[in-house]
């Protein structure tokens, strides 16, 4: 069994339907981008990858004990999370917290977990540094981090890129393919950048008005698909 799957989606609320048709399924280690116009349902299936909301009509089935709470989310970033006044450890250590149930402290285990993944995202020079003081692309790259503490699993990210100068973007891309490529954690990435999807992605789902398409990025980009 693949570690996701999706059959016959359909997302909305409150009864109004706004994508339908959404089929697909991820292996571990598949890098899958979703595209599509705003308003299309891209973060609508999120959030109804997170449990976070239901979907109208569909089955979403996960393999292998992964469950919506072991998905490591980065969300669209707000201006009010940019200002957060909490240092850069802190805030990575807290992407664990949805693991430990009813008992909100950090055990020895989690630390460590925090040391690793700042030390693997080059980010232990900053760890004391505060949120806010940091640049964007610095920002992004800590909150990755802390997407990071909840999974070995999947990742799942919501336009990180949003905003990032040229060299931030590439880097955060790097970073991401790393953790792909070299640990084999799924990515689902939420965006609008087709040369990035074109480069990194393995797989495409573009949710549409009335459709959805799902394949290969080869078949995406060399059937015509990305113009539609």
């Amino acid at each position: 069994m693949a570690q996701l799957e999706c059959h016959n989606l359909i997302l909305g609320y409150e009864g109004t339907v706004v994508a339908k048709g959404i089929d697909f399924s991820l292996d571990k280690g598949d890098y899958l981008f979703i595209l599509g116009e705003n308003g299309s349902g891209k973060s609508t299936l999120a959030k109804a990858l997170l449990r976070l909301n239901h979907t109208l009509a569909g089955e979403i089935l996960f393999a292998d004990g992964l469950k919506a709470n072991r998905i490591g989310y980065l969300p669209q970033q707000t201006p009010s999370q940019q200002d957060f006044p909490a240092s850069v450890k802190e805030i990575i250590r807290s992407g664990g917290l949805n693991r430990g149930g009813l008992f909100p402290f950090y055990s020895k285990a989690e630390k460590e977990r925090a040391a690793a993944v700042m030390k693997q995202l080059e980010l232990q020079p900053l760890e004391n540094r505060c949120f806010r003081e940091l640049s964007g692309g610095q920002q992004r790259k800590v909150l990755l981090a802390r997407a990071l503490m909840a999974t070995r699993e999947l990742l799942l990210l919501d336009e990180p890129a949003a905003a990032l100068d040229p060299h931030a973007t590439a880097e955060l891309y790097q970073s991401i393919q790393s953790l792909n490529k070299e640990q084999k954690i799924t990515v689902i990435m939420i965006s609008h950048d087709l040369e990035a999807a074109k480069k990194y992605a393995d797989k495409i789902l573009h949710i549409g008005k009335d459709s959805a398409f799902f394949g290969s990025a080869e078949d995406y980009f060399e059937g015509g698909m990305s113009h539609a």
